[in-house]
């Protein structure tokens, strides 16, 4: 799996405490899924990501790509070593969170 910044850490354990704390041990799992199919994905084409999400082409930066997989978007460092720099869940406020 690509190594995580300590922001997406943070995000991570966030995420997975609020899904534990709402009794979701399926979005616990789905979230882990989504991170290694990101993960398998990137590693395989490291290309594959788009500049930003659609709803927010602002957010575009030399440097970093966006992947979706699941309900998550998965932001990564595309310069070695590539990293997970960050995680969302589909539905945030994405501009407000980075």
């Amino acid at each position: 799996m690509i190594p995580f910044s300590r922001r997406a850490e943070r995000q991570l354990a966030a995420l997975l405490a609020f899904y534990e704390d709402q009794d979701r041990p399926e979005a616990q799992s789905s979230l882990i899924a989504a991170l290694n199919e990101a993960s398998a994905r990137i590693e395989a084409k490291p290309g594959v990501g788009i500049a930003a999400p659609r709803p927010y082409p602002t957010l575009a930066q030399p440097g970093r790509a966006w992947i979706k997989t699941g309900r998550y978007w998965v932001l990564y460092g595309t310069e070695h070593p590539v990293t997970i720099l960050a995680i969302f869940y589909d539905t945030a406020n994405i501009p407000n969170r980075i």
